[in-house]
């Protein structure tokens, strides 16, 4: 497995332990709304319905998000060599790995780190396209783009 596919691997884990915990919560607040419903009367019982409600519909979209987050994971062939910035693309800048799929965690692998980066945010947008040698700015840094895989 190369560093790439290590870093792609790393992340589609990162992602599906998200979606297991959200889906473990959402049965957990299943279970209780059922016990609650079979124990309890009255406004207050009515209220912890509610609130019960309320919490899995957030947990829901959350969990409609991370499948989304998924799926793009999914769609990157961490496999493809890149001669320009893409989605899927691993830039080497000043020592810094940058992985263009989603805005998600630091990662280290290998005793390296790695920041991913949506191609939709500033950065990600600015490094779209862009190719060895080009020249971007961070917090005051200048980097460069020294490879891309």
């Amino acid at each position: 497995m190369t560093f790439k596919q290590k870093i792609h691997h790393q992340y589609i884990q990162q992602v599906q332990d998200k979606e297991d915990v959200l889906r473990d919560m959402i049965l957990a607040l299943t279970e209780d709304s059922k016990n609650d419903a079979k124990g309890s009367a009255g406004d207050k019982h009515e209220t912890a319905l509610s609130m019960m409600h309320l919490e899995q519909e957030k947990l829901n979209y959350k969990l409609k998000e991370v499948v989304e987050q998924k799926l793009l994971l999914d769609k990157i062939d961490a496999t493809m060599p890149h001669n320009t910035v893409a989605l899927g693309s691993l830039i080497q800048a000043n020592g810094t790995n940058l992985y263009v799929c989603l805005a998600l965690s630091k990662i280290t692998i290998d005793g390296k780190t790695i920041i991913a980066l949506s191609p939709q945010s500033p950065l990600g947008a600015k490094l779209m396209g862009k190719k060895v040698g080009f020249q971007f700015e961070i917090n005051t840094t200048k980097y460069e783009i020294e490879a891309i895989f």
